[in-house]
C-alpha cells in the first residue's frame, strides 16, 4: 500500500468504565435479552443463563453491542467486533486512571 492509499477498513478502540448501580435490575435485562434470542440454542440459552447469574459483567456484556454503536452511522458498515467486560478496581482519583478518560462527571481538576 502506498502512503497515498489507505485501508478501507478501521480498528476503532473505545474503553468504558461503568459503575453498575443495579445488579438486580442489570441481570433482569441481560435475561430478557437471551430469553428473546431466537438464534440461541436451548442448551447455549442455558449456559448464558448461569453465566450471567454468576457474574455481573457477563450480564453487560450480553445487553453491549458493538453493532448498535455503528448502525446509525452513515457510510460505515461492521465488519468485526469482540468485547469482553471484567470486574476491575477503579479509583477516578488514582495516578493510573488520571486523565485516562478525561472528566466525564466534573469531579477532576481542570488543568492549568
Amino acid at each position: 500500500m502506498t502512503s497515498t492509499e489507505t485501508s478501507r477498513f478501521v480498528r476503532l478502540r473505545v474503553e468504558l468504565v461503568v459503575e453498575l448501580t443495579d445488579t438486580d435490575r442489570l441481570r433482569r435485562a441481560a435475561y430478557e435479552r437471551i430469553d428473546g434470542d431466537e438464534s440461541m440454542a436451548e442448551e447455549e440459552r442455558g449456559h448464558a443463563r448461569r453465566m450471567v447469574e454468576s457474574d455481573e459483567a457477563e450480564a453487560l456484556a450480553y445487553l453491549v453491542d458493538p453493532f448498535e454503536l455503528v448502525e446509525q452511522v452513515p457510510g460505515v458498515e461492521l465488519a468485526q467486533a469482540s468485547w469482553s467486560s471484567e470486574h476491575i478496581d477503579y479509583d477516578p482519583h488514582a495516578a493510573e486512571w488520571s486523565g485516562a478518560f478525561g472528566d466525564l462527571d466534573g469531579d477532576l481538576e481542570e488543568d492549568d
